[in-house]
Formats: C-alpha cells, structure tokens, sequence
C-alpha cells in the first residue's frame, strides 16, 4: 500500500520529470523556445492562457483524486488501491488527458506553431493506443465489474454533460 508522501512525491516527480511534462513544457520549448510571436493579437493571446490555465485544471484535479481518493499515484507503475470515478471522472473517463490536450492546444495557438499543432495530433494517437491497449485493460483487470461499468456511462474523451 503506498504511502500518501510516497504517492504524493510520485506523481509531482512523474507530471515534472514524466508525461505531462515532456508534453507540455519540454517538448514545446524544444519546438519553440517558448518565444511568442510579434503582432499577435491581445484576445489571441487572452484565448491561449485560457485553453492552457483551463488544461491545467483537469491535470492538477487528478492528482489528487489519484493520491487522496485513489491512495496511489499519477504514475501507472504506483497504481491507485480504489478506482477514481469522482470529480471531473464523472464526465469522461479521461479528464487529464483532455486537460493535457486542451493545454497543449494553448500553447499552439500562443506559440502560433505548426509543430505544437503536429504534437497535438501525435500526442492523441500516443495517448489512444496507450488508452485502449493499456490503460483501460489494466483497469479492467484490476477494478474488474466497477470499471466495466464506469465504462459503459462514461464516454472516454467527450464529457457528457451530467454526471
């Protein structure tokens, strides 16, 4: 049983040095050296920092419904005890994702890159085969008739619009 320290450290460690990390930071500043255009319009900037504040809040929500909720981790390798189906998770099955997602589409569109725009896409796919081949197996494994039912009421990237 992990500890809450131990799942705490874990999944600031894995969202630093890990997935949304590599995805949303290190990535984009290979891509653009986080350098905004000139010219760019103030609501287009305004639209970008609301897409990315707005992406962020799905990300730090399930970290702590992982670690609080869950008693684990954000990190598949320190998985949670209890499955997470509260919070944002009552609207699709992947919250964090689509924050990742929705934050990188900011950054896109305040870096005004076609790479960003090309990560968005590949990023997606990445995060869709992981999903399907493993994520949502290894949950059914684990959680076995509570996931498969929490599947079948809630969409995997389209929220629906009531709990």
């Amino acid at each position: 049983m992990p500890t809450l320290r131990r799942s705490l450290v874990v999944s600031i460690l894995f969202t630093v040095f890990g997935g949304p990390g590599i995805v949303l930071v290190y990535v984009p500043y290979w891509i653009t050296r986080f350098r905004i255009p000139a010219g760019e319009p103030a609501w287009q900037r305004l639209l970008a920092a609301a897409l990315i504040l707005i992406g962020f809040v799905p990300l730090f929500d399930s970290i702590q419904r992982f670690i609080f909720v869950g008693r684990g981790a954000l990190m598949p390798g320190v998985p949670t005890e209890h499955l997470v189906i509260t919070g944002l998770y009552r609207y699709v099955r992947n919250p964090m994702y689509v924050g990742v997602l929705t934050a990188l589409a900011g950054e896109a569109m305040l870096f005004q890159s076609s790479g960003l725009a090309i990560e968005i896409v590949v990023g997606w796919l990445a995060i869709e085969i992981f999903v399907r081949l493993y994520e949502e197996p290894t949950l059914t494994r684990r959680y076995g008739e509570e996931y498969l039912r929490y599947k079948r009421h809630v969409r995997r990237w389209l929220p629906r619009l009531r709990p």
